[in-house]
């Protein structure tokens, strides 16, 4: 069939210092391996055109994407705590955007596409391994109601990338509402680009905060919905057991939406101070820190940001402390307001956040699962203790503590709808290490995909029960067990 895409580039028509532009290299014998057609739907992206070798073409770099400019973008970023002051796109190109059925702009960026001038001496690939974790992974968090960029396609490439061994190669087509980042913020600011900075701040300004632009100081604005927007998003990520693993500033959007999902994780037995990046040896971005890191983020952005706030220092640090500052009381808010829900209260009352906190220390010292002690709480909440007591190495400190949680939800008026709403903010489902590893290890092995569509069916309806699925609620076994994922790269 004939389409063709409507691209609208509105990141190309900045100048030329804030990016490369560079096509995709050429893959030698590209195969579609999965597509989400709704989201190419609605996208404006006919899925019947996009699983055609024009559409192909597009997905694989091929060319197919009239209209598209492609280009890599600049940015700067701290790598655990360390300033470097130029990374970039090193193996991705942003096609372009579309407008989508919305009416929202969305970036639309093929991963794993060859190198680009901001490499660094990679290779610019991505193996299937990868792809296919962000592929689960991106579209798990959409399922679960939490911003993140999503996948669109995920194509085989028919080339070898080597990595410690020989792998299949692979290209994710990833969409977003931008690709702009803290670090891309950092990459002017280390120039003295003081043009730069307004430019890329206006852009982000129109594209994501534009009622900023009203506002009486637009870039402390700006800076404003970043932090609310962030201090939501890492909360979300809590309330979900959900570990990103590479905190850096260069993986922070400041769109609001997860990005980079590298060896990121979730969890199994909770315990905040579970790390699982290979790369993360001092626990930096361990499950816990995530809200205290998330900050020292948006301290960097603010920093890059105060030539714009004033001329005078003062009166800008001033108001950059005073933006900083929220992030504490908006990430608790929301954390505790998520957690009141997990729970099944439907009031805030005097000690619930240490009722709260008395569950988590229990279920730490228990190495009770995360997930499922917060699924099976439903249950306890209509009379049915068993499965929730028997998460615990001893159900004692279950009992302690479920004794002082009754009282207080006896002092809430009656709710027949409590176990429902407490199961609609608590999944029974999430992308468990264990069973992303087999189903990559299926992928990679054997060129076997169905444990791959098997979780993604699963993980799109992560609050419904699935009784016929209950397996992929199961905690790992010991020998199961992944304490240690990898970068892609």
């Amino acid at each position: 069939m004939t389409f063709h895409p409507r691209f609208d580039n509105s990141y190309a028509r900045l100048p030329e210092r804030f990016f490369a532009r560079v096509p995709p290299t050429v893959v030698p014998a590209p195969r579609l391996l999965r597509l989400t057609r709704p989201l190419a739907s609605e996208l404006g992206l006919e899925p019947e055109w996009l699983s055609g070798p024009d559409g192909l073409d597009m997905l694989a770099g091929r060319g197919g994407a009239a209209g598209s400019e492609p280009l890599a973008a600049a940015y700067a970023g701290h790598q655990f705590g360390n300033f470097v002051p130029q990374l970039g796109d090193g193996r991705a190109v942003l096609l372009g955007e579309v407008v989508d059925a919305g009416g929202r702009r969305r970036d639309i960026q093929l991963k794993g596409s060859g190198p680009t001038p901001f490499s660094r001496r990679g290779d610019g690939r991505a193996a299937l391994g990868p792809v296919l974790r962000e592929y689960v992974v991106s579209e798990a968090m959409a399922a679960l109601g939490i911003p993140t960029t999503r996948s669109l396609a995920a194509v085989a490439t028919g080339d070898i990338v080597l990595r410690e061994t020989p792998l299949p190669g692979a290209v994710l087509t990833r969409v977003a509402a931008s690709h702009i980042r803290v670090g891309t913020f950092q990459f002017f600011a280390a120039r003295g680009d003081l043009d730069g900075l307004r430019r890329l701040a206006d852009h982000a300004i129109a594209r994501h905060y534009p009622e900023a632009s009203d506002a009486a100081l637009p870039y402390r604005a700006f800076l404003d919905g970043v932090v609310a927007r962030q201090a939501n998003l890492v909360a979300s990520w809590l309330l979900v057991g959900f570990v990103h693993g590479v905190m850096n500033t260069d993986n922070m959007a400041v769109s609001g939406e997860t990005i980079d999902y590298g060896p990121c994780a979730f969890l199994d037995a909770y315990d905040p101070a579970t790390v699982f990046s290979s790369i993360d040896a001092g626990g930096r971005y361990a499950y816990g820190n995530q809200p205290r890191i998330a900050q020292w983020n948006l301290a960097r952005l603010a920093e890059t940001l105060l030539p714009l706030f004033s001329d005078d220092e003062k009166a800008a640090i001033a108001g950059a402390e005073s933006s900083l500052a929220a992030f504490a009381p908006l990430f608790t808010d929301a954390y505790h307001a998520g957690l009141r829900r997990k729970l099944g209260l439907r009031t805030e009352g005097e000690g619930d956040k240490e009722l709260a906190g008395e569950l988590l220390t229990a279920m730490t010292a228990n190495e009770a699962d995360f997930t499922n002690t917060f699924r099976a709480l439903a249950g306890a909440a209509e009379g049915e203790d068993g499965p929730a007591r028997d998460l615990f190495i001893d159900p004692t400190a279950f009992d302690r503590w479920a004794e002082k949680w009754r009282r207080r939800l006896a002092a809430e008026p009656p709710w027949p709808g409590r176990a429902a709403d407490m199961r609609a903010a608590s999944p029974a489902f999430i992308p468990r290490n264990h069973r992303v590893e087999a189903m990559i290890a299926a992928a990679v092995e054997r060129d076997d995909l169905q444990p791959f569509e098997d979780l993604l069916a699963v993980l799109a309806r992560p609050y419904d029960d699935q009784p016929e699925n209950a397996r992929f609620a199961d905690p790992p076994e010991p020998h199961e067990r992944v304490i240690r994922t990898f970068c892609g790269t």
